[in-house]
């Protein structure tokens, strides 16, 4: 039987499902967390974990000497304890944060306009920061890390006195005669900024320490909380973003010094990241915790201590990274968005298509799943000339099939490492020159379209705005859909399908064209059936734009007129 070569459209396909593939395995590779456990509002202390950070560069080490030699011996204060452990919150328009007397730590910080991705039981709670399954394992929020050897003193678990004096203020210190440590925290009615500082003294002298947030940041309950947390630092003298993962801790706590504009934690949609306050240097270690899971299943949690000085001033932002936010905030800040794609920036594209969407919401439709309709239609009507040429090169090549087929027939039987081949490719590229013809014409819509999807796929994968909107029947636009058969992935194969069987495909054997007809469509589905649902609304919107212009090409459009062979010419033996 004859073996038949692929053409280029069928190529291509193949290559645009498999580079969907790549793009999409992690949707198979992650699945997602178990429903996390509520943590008890009264904590046992946390479990005997170092607080110890190594130390970091020489020179970071040798400037806090020089801060603290030149600092003179406070008095130290007599003991300052509490009776008992107690836990409170402080509730403003955007927060509810639960405090602990003991360490004067946080137990949870609770961002009030956000869900978390339900449980088991379908049910969406208020997304916590805090991981509270680390509690009992490492040291809570805002813990103190300190150089070196830890004082004798664990800070971190002795009951501390607090005052409140308002209700959104809180300030801690304690002291046993040798040590003394104060913390204060400084809230905002409507803000997603908190005034932090801490200072801690040893018989009087300055104890460097740094401030820290392990086991875990962000939403506990996402499908990539593994994948997306990570530790970072913005450095200001080179205007460089550093994101450091879970997997560089490994080996134990690792140390980082600079003149950072902002350090701190992420994940794909959060961040809690130290602002400092008229400081040259800013410190941040990266810790690396094996945190249990409802399951008791044990995987390696980030954290980070930020600080390295006696006395920290901070300003702490915790909450969302929301575009306009974090560039009214600091234009710094807007770099926590990452618009990469397999290391490669995309911010060309995707940020566009992002502040489009965002302004079609804003002032046209009011819904983000109308804005990718909108905008899907606005792109698609941009690259109809395109699909016009395309149209065009395919009536083009189906009136020379007879010619194709002449040609075909002369070398058949050649084997592909046969020299004679290079012939039979120069003829055919003369005759696609000579018919005005070219080869990647019909290839073109296509092409174009990949870079849209990527940009779409990673707009949804970071974008705070998108995460939880909802369309119809759909609940967050960010995931795939809750029903127990998918509609929109089954609606974009009937009309992959549809637009197919009214496509021209010259050139493309019979039997390879059915096989395409059902096997792309169906493949497509399976693909799209587990990503977001605002993903699969754009493809889908661009395959009904497609066949409504494909409608009216093939009516202004005249069929073709083969072109006469030529008389035969001898055959090409092999």
């Amino acid at each position: 039987m004859e073996k038949k070569d692929l053409s280029m459209e069928i190529r291509l396909l193949i290559a645009f499902a498999l580079a969907g593939l790549i793009l999409f395995a992690q949707a198979y590779f992650f699945p997602s967390p178990p429903a996390q456990q509520t943590a008890a509002k009264t904590v046992t202390p946390a479990a005997a974990t170092s607080s110890a950070i190594p130390i970091p560069a020489a020179g970071a080490a040798a400037s806090n000497q020089a801060n603290d030699a030149q600092t003179p011996a406070a008095e130290v204060p007599g003991q300052i304890e509490a009776g008992q452990e107690q836990v409170f919150a402080i509730d403003t328009k955007l927060y509810h944060v639960e405090f602990s007397n003991r360490g004067a730590v946080v137990r949870r910080w609770v961002l009030k306009a956000y869900k978390d991705h339900a449980d088991e039981a379908g049910k969406a709670k208020q997304v916590d920061l805090v991981n509270s399954l680390s509690l009992t394992r490492v040291p809570a929020p805002f813990s103190l890390a300190f150089k070196g050897q830890a004082p004798a003193t664990d800070v971190n678990t002795a009951l501390y006195r607090f005052q409140q004096p308002d209700p959104l203020t809180v300030n801690f210190e304690f002291s046993d005669g040798r040590i003394d440590v104060k913390k204060s925290f400084s809230f905002r009615e409507d803000s997603y900024l908190v005034a932090v500082s801490s200072q801690a003294t040893q018989n009087g002298a300055p104890l460097v320490h740094a401030l820290s947030w392990r086991g875990g940041f962000g939403d506990s309950t996402a499908s990539t909380t593994l994948t997306a947390q990570h530790a970072l630092y913005y450095d200001t003298a080179n205007s460089k973003l550093t994101t450091k993962t879970v997997k560089d801790a490994k080996d134990g706590p690792v140390s980082s010094a600079g003149q950072y504009s902002f350090a701190g934690l992420e994940d794909s949609y959060f961040a809690g990241v130290f602002l400092p306050e008229g400081r040259a240097l800013v410190e941040l270690t990266e810790f690396s915790d094996s945190i249990p899971d409802a399951n008791l299943k044990s995987d390696p949690r980030v954290g980070a201590a930020v600080g390295g000085e006696a006395s920290n001033t901070f300003t702490f932002f915790a909450g969302p990274k929301d575009y306009k936010l974090l560039g009214n905030i600091n234009p710094k800040l807007e770099q926590l968005i990452d618009w990469s794609w397999l290391g490669i920036s995309l911010a060309f594209i995707t940020k566009p298509i992002f502040l489009v969407l965002s302004w079609t919401a804003d002032h046209i439709t009011g819904n983000y799943g109308w804005a990718i309709v909108l905008v899907t239609l606005g792109i698609n009507t941009v690259l109809f000339p395109l699909r016009l040429t395309s149209l065009k090169s395919s009536k083009k090549m189906q009136a020379i099939q007879p010619l194709i087929k002449e040609l075909n027939e002369r070398y058949k039987g050649l084997p592909l490492k046969d020299p004679r081949q290079a012939d039979k490719n120069t003829e055919m590229m003369d005759l696609y020159k000579k018919h005005g013809i070219n080869p990647l014409g019909g290839c073109l819509p296509m092409l174009i379209q990949l870079p849209f999807l990527v940009a779409f796929y990673k707009v949804l994968s970071v974008t705070i705005e998108l995460r939880g909107a909802s369309w119809l029947w759909v609940h967050d636009l960010s995931q795939p859909e809750t029903l127990a058969i998918r509609a929109l992935p089954i609606i974009l194969m009937v009309t992959q399908f549809w637009q197919q069987s009214m496509t021209p495909q010259p050139g493309v054997d019979p039997a390879q064209a059915k096989m395409m007809k059902w096997f792309m469509p169906a493949m497509m589905c399976y693909i799209f059936y587990f990503l977001s649902s605002g993903l699969v609304l754009y493809y889908l919107t661009s395959n009904l734009v497609g066949i409504a212009q494909q409608v009216i090409l093939n009516r202004v459009t005249p069929t073709p007129v083969p072109v006469a062979p030529p008389a035969p010419k001898k055959k090409i033996r092999n």
